[in-house]
């Protein structure tokens, strides 16, 4: 169960762990932070991607070791067969990134909150300022298996450009992709990755509901962009966040595991 309705969360609030995991680009001049300090699902425990990314890689938004994790999770008080349901509040829809990296170490019930909070707010559904206190559990039993080869490196991309044993997919809009317009941020050059195809991730989101697409609009899509999703594909972007977006929509298509290229943009194109 990838994703869960409004509806779904509401009935099932308190048989679940929530994590709002909003991110918002720098030129947005949000706060995802102060955001949820000001309201926030019952429940949610804010997830920081940056603060749980890897500190040592000079790339953002890179996936941090199963140790971490480990500790990390057990810090939240996670334990492995609990069902988490992550949403966000964000043009990104960064929820995907941390559905993406709790599959990747192997937690198995996980969903995102279709449509997000924006969503939720539409249909006034209720929300809470106060913070309750995270139950930790330092001593968590909690066993990652960490899923290494759903995450592609630098050499594997570059390699792949020979030989093409994988599609590679962009999730950024057409002008990043097409090299028409400079990346956001400083110190990289325009363009994409040799060989390979964009879905701009929000082709995959209803602008009006800000719900995923069906399943029958998304093989669409897929198509029209000569993205064949019977074999294999690893989904790239700007800085590893919106490729989990099409990463969800390829997985609401096939049912498959999703392979991303965690440096994506930002190391690719570094100049």
């Amino acid at each position: 169960m990838n994703l869960v309705t409004t509806d779904w969360l509401n009935k099932n609030i308190d048989k679940v762990k929530i994590f709002d995991a909003s991110w918002h680009m720098p030129s947005s001049n949000r706060n995802s932070k102060k955001e949820y300090d000001e309201k926030h699902i019952k429940g949610a425990m804010f997830w920081d991607v940056d603060e749980h990314s890897d500190k040592d890689s000079p790339f953002p938004h890179m996936m941090s070791n199963s140790d971490y994790w480990t500790q990390m999770l057990s810090s939240f008080g996670i334990e492995n067969d609990d069902h988490i349901v992550v949403y966000d509040f964000s043009d990104t829809y960064s929820s995907c990134r941390l559905w993406f990296a709790l599959k990747y170490f192997g937690h198995m019930k996980v969903s995102v909150l279709d449509g997000g909070m924006k969503k939720w707010l539409s249909e006034k559904r209720p929300t809470v300022k106060e913070l309750d206190e995270i139950k930790s559990n330092l001593k968590s039993s909690y066993i990652v298996n960490e899923n290494t080869e759903w995450i592609k490196d630098k050499k594997e991309i570059e390699e792949n450009i020979k030989t093409f044993s994988f599609q590679t997919v962009d999730a950024r809009n057409r002008e990043r992709f097409e090299g028409k317009v400079d990346e956001p941020r400083p110190g990289l050059k325009r363009g994409c990755i040799p060989g390979s195809k964009n879905i701009p991730f929000k082709d995959c989101i209803d602008s009006e509901t800000n719900t995923f697409k069906k399943k029958d609009e998304l093989n669409k899509i897929f198509d029209e962009n000569k993205v064949d999703v019977s074999k294999p594909i690893v989904f790239t972007c700007g800085s590893g966040m919106t490729a989990c977006v099409l990463g969800m929509a390829y997985s609401i298509i096939s049912g498959k595991s999703v392979m991303i290229y965690d440096g994506s943009a930002c190391e690719y194109l570094k100049k």
